[in-house]
């Protein structure tokens, strides 16, 4: 049976995933703190192996220095590496915020593009980068964020036995409805940090824990799926 007509039947365990997060994260947003379209491209850019927190913390300051992509392509680069250097692999991201901003000032007229195509012309952004900004901002839904964590409960949950963002991103957009693929991630992300943690996930605290196939409390997802078909 299609995977896409399964999430529509009673005893989906996906689909009981989704109503099971909703309902416990209702207002879930956007980690990143930002005010445009760009801001986000900078703190996408940032966020690659370093927190939420700290990207925050650097950009809480960042924003009011650079304003605009045209700040930025106009900055002093290692002046501009100093002001990111808190949040890791500063050259890099210099490089890929610059590059960035002066594409969009030459190719968008200054602004962020609204699509997937556009978007992966940016240096420095990819698809993770480019599904943040387009759903947080534009609420185009063109894929499935994957990030770290969302790697992770997916894999966990049973979701995909794919180990590359691309091929999870894939298995999640046939479990996945299209008008929850934005807030999926959010979903997810939250989840994450705040129960499901990589190295000491609190399956107690877990309220999908017994749809989990690695919870650690032994939860029956065969029993469940039966009780529910």
């Amino acid at each position: 049976m299609p995977l896409r007509r399964l999430r529509e039947q009673k005893g989906d365990r996906s689909g009981e995933i989704l109503k099971r997060l909703d309902q416990t994260y209702p207002d879930v947003t956007c980690a990143l703190h930002h005010n445009s379209a760009w801001e986000l491209v900078v703190a996408t850019i940032l966020s690659a192996q370093c927190t939420d927190v700290r990207v925050n913390q650097v950009t809480a300051t960042l924003y009011k220095k650079y304003p605009d992509a045209k700040a930025f392509a106009r900055a002093n680069p290692a002046e501009l590496e100093m002001d990111i250097r808190p949040t890791g692999f500063f050259r890099n991201k210099t490089k890929s915020i610059m590059g960035a901003s002066k594409a969009i000032l030459e190719k968008f007229g200054g602004e962020v593009p609204r699509t997937m195509d556009e978007m992966l012309t940016l240096p420095g952004v990819a698809r993770k980068t480019a599904n943040v900004v387009l759903g947080t901002v534009y609420g185009i839904a063109s894929g499935v964020v994957v990030d770290t964590h969302v790697m992770r409960l997916s894999q966990r949950l049973g979701l995909t036995k794919q180990t590359t963002p691309e091929k999870i991103e894939k298995d999640l957009q046939v479990l996945v409805p299209k008008k929850n693929w934005v807030i999926f991630s959010h979903w997810l992300i939250l989840h994450g940090r705040a129960v499901c943690k990589a190295r000491n996930p609190q399956c107690q605290n877990c309220v999908v824990e017994k749809l989990c196939p690695s919870s650690r409390l032994k939860g029956d997802v065969d029993l469940w799926e039966q009780n529910n078909a």
